[in-house]
């Protein structure tokens, strides 16, 4: 008490490096790192933010961003969850190197990607790998005030094994009421019967996983692709992309255009004022259409017949080769990136973007 007033704490600021207190593993390749403040002092972030390091790996100084998967409510330390992949170099170093008692630079915290911006009463956070990280953030924080809440969390991972924080989400699921865990795998681990959600997330567990999804403030993070999948996934059910927020890492997507180059895929969708030509190469047959017109519903108006199933981009009945021109496709895995690549489409879900010719 200072004048019968309490002292507040000086809180951490980045003139002060971060001290490695602890190296936890979490599965292959991933280690969740605490820190703390050699003088002592609390952390002050807003739960989803990030940090960016210096790290002295040898020959040269790097900086690489980080976000922070502890929350604000436990301020004495600060953790980050990292995934070293085959061509990382900064996080590659924190595995081998970074031990208890060594010291880093950080600037930060920085970032919007954070609830505490968007309150709301229902969430949807979605998350591939270690995208789970800022949703870890804010979910310990509603976690900790005690309150019954209502978040449907959804984490996408290779193989269960591989799903970051698995059993403290399940032990915090099962202390407070309303918060639904969802996993999503691409195989099972071997010898490990596996009775949830397996596949690539798609329109279908959307709706299974959380059918109020509209009323829901949606919060993503992962690698582009799986964003975009998302992202398409809400746009096609009519979801009101103001309240979709998300955070990326990785690479950006890309699509292959006319000449067999790479491009970057931006969020191009059909537009409802705009018309597209479609050209039946083997049938001789052109055909004008809108770009919100499906083109299996735009080749039964021409006259073309492809066979078809379930409409909805699963069967796989409508595959289709693409010679040319460019298509919109939101598929729920009906077909392969391998043969996406080699040039085929589902007509079902694909809207054409201008002129596409099809070998049909």
């Amino acid at each position: 008490m200072l004048d019968g007033q309490p002292v507040t704490a000086a809180k951490w600021t980045d003139d002060e490096p971060l001290e490695c207190v602890s190296v936890l593993p979490e599965s292959p390749n991933v280690v969740t790192v605490c820190f703390q403040a050699p003088s002592g002092r609390p952390f002050d972030f807003l739960a989803g933010q990030f940090l960016t390091l210096e790290l002295p790996v040898p020959g040269e100084t790097i900086y690489r961003t980080y976000t922070i998967s502890s929350s604000p409510t436990r301020p004495k330390s600060l953790t980050i969850t990292i995934k070293a992949q085959s061509t990382s170099i900064g996080t590659r170093w924190i595995i081998d190197n970074l031990r208890p008692g060594m010291t880093l630079k950080a600037k930060g915290p920085a970032g919007r990607f954070t609830s505490t911006h968007y309150p709301a009463k229902k969430y949807l956070f979605i998350s591939a790998g270690s995208g789970i990280t800022p949703m870890m953030s804010m979910t310990t924080e509603i976690y900790d005030l005690g309150r019954q809440c209502d978040i449907v969390f959804v984490n996408c991972a290779q193989r269960p094994s591989e799903i970051i924080f698995k059993r403290r989400l399940e032990h915090m699921a099962s202390r407070i009421e309303g918060l639904d865990l969802k996993w999503v795998v691409q195989e099972a681990d071997i010898y490990q019967p596996w009775t949830g959600y397996m596949g690539r997330f798609n329109q279908l567990m959307l709706g299974l996983m959380a059918p109020d999804y509209l009323d829901r403030e949606v919060f993503c993070c992962g690698p582009e692709p799986f964003m975009q999948t998302v992202r398409d996934a809400l746009a096609g059910l009519g979801f009101d992309m103001n309240h979709y927020h998300q955070e990326s890492f990785g690479a950006a997507e890309f699509t292959v255009t006319d000449g067999g180059d790479p491009a970057l895929l931006d969020d191009e969708a059909p537009n409802a004022d705009a018309q597209a030509e479609l050209v039946f190469e083997a049938s001789g047959i052109t055909h004008a259409c809108a770009e919100t017109d499906t083109i299996l519903a735009a080749a039964r108006t021409a006259g073309i017949a492809i066979p078809y199933g379930c409409s909805m981009g699963i069967c796989g009945s409508c595959r289709t080769r693409k010679i040319s021109g460019n298509v919109h496709m939101v598929h729920n895995g009906g077909i392969s990136d391998e043969e996406i690549e080699e040039g085929y489409i589902l007509a079902c879900c694909s809207n054409p973007l201008g002129k596409v010719t099809l070998d049909l």
